[in-house]
């Protein structure tokens, strides 16, 4: 079996094809990643051979994992011989490995970069998965991610995360006076690349399905707000509307077709719809309150919304049409930012009780409430396209700024995101092309 995998913003292409021989896979889940006594699956990533290449993706794949939570790396310095083909299992069980990842990478007669992994289950010995790439030299970090996913899939069951980009805030100078720009990072901080130059505000950016486009706020020197729809990967923009009064939080339907943002008129700040092709516009709410912060299920079927309709911010649901809306969030406390996950499981939140922010999910009916972690200021939950990890941003008071974190859906394990400068407003783009 052979696949093709394109980015539209790298030199070349990736090319993987599996490695034979590929043991069956075992029956059912590997890991457990709900259980009350979950224990991450030991992987002993053994050096792969060859070049800097080589070191790089090691290296890259070693990080991937550890803030995996669900992979445990240990030493892999154990070896007793064997090669990238053939490990000498044996030699891993003295370190609790479960699994070993052999590889190497090396460049081609062309030029171009080779690389190929194997994985291989301690216990039976057999090798469980093997893929190879072939690609510009260049894209050796992309290659680690595309790899780390591949061996996060076959241990876990889940989709892999690795190889995505996160879209953010920029945020540089003094408090008074920060500089916002629209910049855009892979998952683990690397690659930063700036798609603004900072003479204009800019705020909640987020992802198209596509992976190419994303929309977000800005707004000039005279403080008009204006919603724009911008390709990632030319950098090409446009004006999706420029609206009476204030617009917020806008946000695109999972086809891609329509965002939804919530527009201020007045003392009322209600929700609608534009739809992309035709640039008409739909309201979906008719009240005299604050209707903001929209998101859409996967399906595309109902939307969440924050809204202080009954005296306080809280978390609706209601049909993407519009309709009668229910409340869900019940547990005490101020709600908002809510956000569908990928998997329609959950909806993610930001809580306010007391002096603390928390960042948390409950289930779509509002049971199930679970608090991550929490703080003096964490807002704007942002989910992985696997639906097990959020991004959000923290502050932490005093004259500093925010930065991005990201915590597992079980709140095992919390991790702060690397970025040039302060950083906020995340948005987590899907798995590439």
């Amino acid at each position: 079996m052979t696949r093709l995998i394109t980015r539209r913003a790298a030199a070349g292409l990736i090319a993987g094809a599996a490695l034979a021989p590929v043991a069956p896979a075992r029956a059912g889940r590997i890991i457990d990643l709900k259980g009350g006594g979950f224990q991450p699956i030991n992987i002993a990533i053994a050096p792969f051979v060859g070049d800097e290449a080589a070191r790089t993706i090691t290296s890259v794949t070693q990080n991937n994992f550890k803030r995996s939570v669900f992979l445990h790396p240990v030493d892999a310095n154990v070896g007793g011989g064997g090669s990238p083909d053939q490990p000498d299992l044996d030699a891993y069980k003295t370190v609790n490995a479960q699994f070993v990842l052999t590889g190497r990478s090396q460049r081609a007669g062309d030029g171009r970069l080779k690389t190929e992994f194997r994985l291989f289950d301690v216990t039976t010995g057999e090798q469980v998965a093997g893929q190879q790439y072939v690609t510009e030299a260049s894209n050796m970090r992309r290659v680690a991610h595309l790899l780390s996913d591949a061996v996060f899939t076959r241990v876990t069951g889940e989709k892999g995360f690795f190889d995505t980009r996160i879209v953010f805030v920029d945020e540089s100078g003094p408090k008074d006076k920060r500089r916002k720009r629209l910049a855009m990072m892979d998952q683990d901080g690397a690659n930063v690349r700036y798609l603004t130059r900072g003479d204009e505000l800019v705020v909640t950016p987020r992802f198209s399905p596509s992976s190419l486009d994303v929309t977000y706020m800005a707004f000039n020197d005279d403080g008009d707000p204006k919603v724009l729809l911008m390709n990632i990967e030319n950098s090409q923009r446009e004006v999706v509307g420029n609206f009476p009064g204030m617009t917020f939080s806008p946000r695109f339907s999972p086809d891609g077709q329509k965002i939804i943002m919530s527009l201020s008129q007045g003392s009322s700040t209600n929700l609608y719809t534009m739809d992309l092709r035709s640039r008409t516009t739909t309201r979906l709410t008719d009240t005299s309150a604050i209707d903001t912060a929209p998101s859409y299920s996967p399906d595309g079927a109902r939307i969440c919304f924050e809204s202080d309709r009954g005296g306080s911010q809280q978390i609706y649901v209601m049909g993407a049409h519009g309709g009668e809306a229910k409340r869900i969030s019940f547990s005490g406390g101020r709600y908002s930012t809510p956000v569908w996950s990928p998997k329609g499981d959950y909806i993610a939140f930001t809580k306010q009780n007391g002096g603390n922010f928390a960042i948390g999910v409950m289930k779509t009916d509002g049971s199930g409430e679970r608090i991550l972690t929490e703080g003096f200021h964490n807002e704007g939950p942002t989910w992985a396209p696997n639906g097990l990890f959020l991004m959000f941003f923290r502050e932490s008071g005093g004259s500093g700024g925010p930065k991005i974190h990201m915590v597992d859906v079980f709140g095992r394990s919390e991790t702060l995101v690397p970025t040039p400068n302060y950083a906020s407003d995340p948005a987590w783009g899907p798995l590439q092309d």
